[in-house]
């Protein structure tokens, strides 16, 4: 089976998105930066010990903010993927917010030398017009939806994406995000969550599924949080049949499958006043 470990370099963006005014908090900044500047160095170390491949969602944003952070996934052979330019959510954009959003990104990593074949919506927070949009800007696969747990092909009408889906129950931000005033979660002790992590594992083996994490090195950058990742690593690759890639490994091999499904992004036809705005 394949595995995917995938982390989003979300640092001060996710926070500025949701009020500007963050910008003033001291402690809230330095816990955001410590994503880029400690967490994605430690989990560099931690992936190159175990040989271990995955994909780095990376806004605009923190690119620009910190720079160095691209260079250090570059030199370690990851891969980067597009994560918006200030991780504020399509939902509570219009469609021209929406295109600048992408273009900005885009243009952000091309000065790295990145050309991202992947997207990421911010907090998994795609509009309907969103993976058309991906499509239309020459991306080949999208990993923000959670309708299925194998890929498929989506179809926009600009262009056909590969899907790689996601799950809140393979996500380090619903167990052990602590963060006022976003998050006020009751954190789960790190064996519970690699307890979860494996277990969910074995069932996406039996099952024939894509197993797609989801962390923030904010978050899972932290010693005890990359001991939780660590564990992880070790099962899967004891367990003999996982194969660990990144997610655009993971997309060529479902664009290569002619038994793919495919399926339309469209919203549910419902009767006029059938729920009351």
């Amino acid at each position: 089976m394949l595995a995917v470990l995938t982390f989003d370099v979300d640092a001060e963006s996710v926070v500025l998105a949701e009020d500007v005014r963050h910008a003033d908090n001291p402690m809230l900044m330095s816990h955001q930066a410590y994503g880029p500047e400690v967490g994605v160095p430690r989990l560099l170390s931690l992936l190159a010990e175990y040989g271990a491949a995955a994909t780095f969602f990376v806004p605009g944003l923190t690119a620009e903010l910190h720079p160095g952070v691209i260079e250090r996934i570059l030199e370690a052979g990851h891969e980067i993927g597009h994560h918006s330019y200030t991780h504020r959510s399509p939902l509570v954009l219009s469609e021209a917010e929406e295109r600048r959003e992408l273009e900005r990104g885009l243009e952000t990593l091309e000065r790295f030398g990145v050309q991202p074949e992947g997207y990421r919506t911010p907090s998994w927070e795609p509009s309907w017009r969103t993976c058309a949009l991906v499509a239309e800007y020459g991306l080949a696969y999208d990993s923000s939806l959670a309708g299925d747990d194998r890929p498929y092909m989506l179809e926009t009408g600009l262009g056909d994406l590969i899907e790689l889906p996601v799950s809140w129950w393979l996500d380090d931000w619903q167990q052990t995000a602590y963060l006022p005033p976003l998050a006020r979660n009751q954190t789960r002790p790190a064996a519970a969550v690699l307890e979860l992590w494996t277990g969910e594992l074995d069932a996406y083996a039996r099952h024939g599924s894509l197993y797609v994490l989801t962390c923030h090195p904010f978050l899972s950058g932290r010693p005890g949080r990359a001991e939780i990742l660590r564990g992880l690593i070790e099962y899967a690759l004891a367990r003999g049949d996982v194969e660990l890639v990144e997610a655009r490994q993971a997309a060529e091999r479902a664009r290569a499958d002619e038994s793919l499904p495919r399926r339309k992004h469209e919203p549910p036809d419902l009767e006029p006043g059938l729920y009351p705005d």
